[in-house]
């Protein structure tokens, strides 16, 4: 799943706890796409449950291999 940090009522980081608690949550990548990219912002997100932090614009050859990286551990 690819998740926001900044949107409105409940944040990123909120959701992304929310979906680790879930039932299958564990079972789901957590990619935050953001404009958030600081080092705090990546440390929250990796507390949060996220799997990954991308910046935005996101490299496109960069979310290619990291793609690739997900299915292939699924396998």
């Amino acid at each position: 799943m690819f998740l926001d940090l900044g949107m409105p009522g409940m944040d990123g980081y909120e959701l992304a706890r929310r979906l680790r608690d879930a039932p299958g949550g564990a079972a789901r990548v957590l990619i935050a796409l953001t404009g958030w990219s600081q080092a705090e912002d990546q440390l929250r997100t990796r507390d949060a449950g996220f799997d990954h932090h991308l910046s935005k614009p996101a490299d496109l050859d960069a979310l290619d291999r990291l793609l690739d990286r997900i299915h292939a551990s699924a396998a």
